[in-house]
């Protein structure tokens, strides 16, 4: 689950609970009117209005999904246009009003609690105009079973919504907490795990956003540790991961943080130099050439010939996206630039930006 889905996910509670209020503000205000309380027919401007928006509003909201109704106010807005319906519609019966206001007060407390089980809010601003004015009403020999029936679904509703908050901090903690490693696990698929230098799949990535972003000159360094075979067998694989080690953060020292350095292959890495001429991407490959011939790693590539580590570089322009022909070119330097001998550095003469 990502942040857009849990977002998603409390729209759609938020719309159904709009909905369904909406729904049920309809049904109650056309029994009043088609079915009134003590046959007293009476069509209220309030009831009116009630229905007419119940029908108007979801519709509004079908036409145009982007715009968020304020359940908030719109609970308010209804409270008090059923707290005048009451009003308007209690004076005019004679005798055993109390028991009027009492059914019209449940039947408030009913909508609320079944669209706002979660909402308390939203609950008690549409229950509590109706509320008031029953009180008010009241001749006071049923203002105890108007506060009972209110304060119990206050009651309940507060307790479903503070237990339903609780789960929603747990359920979204525990979200941000597998986001999190969700992220973690990604960044470290796509880092090499003995160098810690991007692997293909990072290198692909980084390419892939950053040729999104801009078109500026670019240049690729195909780099390959010579005679590392001959390494291995001599000082063993274990000496060899520690060469690597050694020689990949020679290379992060060698460039720019705006640079990317990828392990390529087994003892093979590429560069690219962003935002960079040819002569930018020979300076960086000359410094990486002696950095890592610095590090004074003991090489002896043969019984007679003892020397240091030493990387050859094969160099190329990056001539739009098209990275595959650049490590072409690269590749193809490299493989000159290794054949004229260790240590050398070779730029590739095809394509190259005039």
């Amino acid at each position: 689950m990502t942040l857009q889905t849990w977002q998603s996910l409390c729209n759609k509670k938020y719309r159904l609970s709009l909905r369904l209020f909406l729904l049920l503000n309809a049904i109650s205000a056309l029994f009043s009117i088609a079915l009134p309380l003590y046959n007293l027919r009476i069509l209220t401007i309030p009831v009116c209005i009630i229905f007419a928006a119940s029908l108007v509003l979801p519709a509004l909201h079908y036409y145009f999904p982007s715009r968020k109704i304020n359940i908030t106010l719109i609970s308010l807005i209804f409270g008090c246009l059923w707290a005048w319906h009451v009003i308007t519609k209690v004076r005019l019966i004679n005798d055993n009003a109390d028991a009027f206001l009492l059914i019209a007060l449940l039947s408030i407390l009913f909508i609320g609690t079944i669209a706002f089980s979660n909402h308390i809010l939203a609950f008690l601003f549409h229950s509590l105009p109706v509320f008031i004015s029953c009180l008010w009403l009241s001749s006071g020999e049923s203002e105890l079973r108007m506060v009972y029936s209110f304060a119990l679904p206050v009651l309940g509703i507060s307790i479903q919504h503070a237990i339903q908050k609780r789960n929603d901090h747990f359920a979204q903690a525990l979200m941000n907490r597998l986001m999190q490693e969700r992220k973690t696990l990604n960044d470290l698929s796509m880092l090499d795990p003995l160098t810690g230098l991007y692997n293909r799949r990072g290198l692909q990535h980084k390419l892939d956003n950053m040729l999104a972003v801009d078109d500026s000159p670019r240049y690729v360094l195909l780099l390959d540790i010579d005679h590392f075979k001959a390494y291995n067998d001599h000082y063993g694989h274990m000496m060899g991961d520690q060469a690597l080690i050694r020689v990949s953060a020679a290379l992060r020292n060698a460039v720019r943080s705006r640079d990317i350095v990828a392990r390529f292959g087994g003892e093979e890495f590429m560069i690219l130099i962003n935002n960079a001429e040819q002569e930018d991407a020979r300076r960086t490959a000359e410094r990486i050439r002696q950095q890592v011939y610095d590090l004074k790693i003991p090489h002896m590539f043969n019984e007679s010939v003892a020397t240091n580590v030493t990387v050859s570089i094969g160099i190329a322009p990056l001539l739009g996206n098209d990275i595959d022909a650049s490590l072409s070119r690269a590749d193809k330097a490299l493989y000159e630039a290794k054949h004229m001998g260790r240590n050398n550095i070779l730029v590739s003469e095809e394509l190259q930006p005039v």
